[in-house]
């Protein structure tokens, strides 16, 4: 694997973009670009309510026309992936609801979406267990070679895609999404790249936090 595919796509953030939510995040990975929202703990619907912890909602966005399958794919892995970090316990009866807006989409789009909402979720201030850090990788049909955070241009020519999320702490694996035909090492040599490359995110996450707050 050569060094200019070992390189993420340029990452900027603002916080506190939109003024309604309790915490929103504009993340441009590359050209892909979404921004996030998110609202609560306000008070649970009674059909969705659950007594023991916060009940976590997703809504995505699609940047043009009425959300589609794979839309409403991309918002349980909002939902399943951010209710895992979040410290639902702390909040029973109640709801957060993740509002996602699709901006443009240029490759590594649910990486993009998964860490727009976790930005939302630390500028909201809720309480978490762990930030999440999501990273798109493919591998090259005709050569092999395991290319981190691909543009459209280069997906064109992949025979798989993965994304892989990861907690903070100790790096394990939160969520994961395939496509394609691949071999038990291209998984595996993929889901190391990724979760080394995952570092340089929390990184980030670290430097944008700084800038909007005395203290991590």
């Amino acid at each position: 694997m050569t060094e200019e595919n070992c390189v993420l796509r340029p990452m900027n953030c603002e916080l506190n973009q939109l003024s309604m939510p309790d915490g929103s995040a504009m993340f441009m990975q590359g050209d892909t670009a979404v921004i996030a929202g998110v609202y609560g703990p306000v008070e649970g619907r009674l059909q969705k309510m659950m007594h023991d912890k916060a009940s976590v909602e997703a809504v995505y966005n699609p940047v043009k026309g009425p959300p589609s399958i794979n839309d409403r794919m991309l918002e349980v892995y909002i939902k399943e992936t951010c209710e895992t970090g979040i410290l639902v316990t702390l909040h029973p009866g109640t709801a957060i609801c993740i509002n996602v807006q699709e901006l443009n989409d240029s490759g590594g789009l649910l990486a993009c979406t998964l860490n727009a909402a976790c930005l939302a979720l630390i500028n909201s201030g809720l309480s978490m267990k762990f930030m999440i850090a999501a990273v798109t990788s493919m591998i090259k049909r005709d050569s092999g070679i395991i290319i981190l955070d691909p543009d459209n241009l280069q997906l064109q020519d992949a025979k798989a895609t993965f994304t892989f999320a990861f907690d903070s702490t100790k790096k394990n694996l939160i969520t994961c999404h395939t496509t394609g035909n691949f071999t038990d090492l291209e998984f595996t040599d993929s889901l190391h790249k990724c979760k080394q490359a995952s570092q340089y995110v929390f990184d980030f996450y670290r430097e944008i936090v700084t800038k909007y707050a005395t203290k991590i």
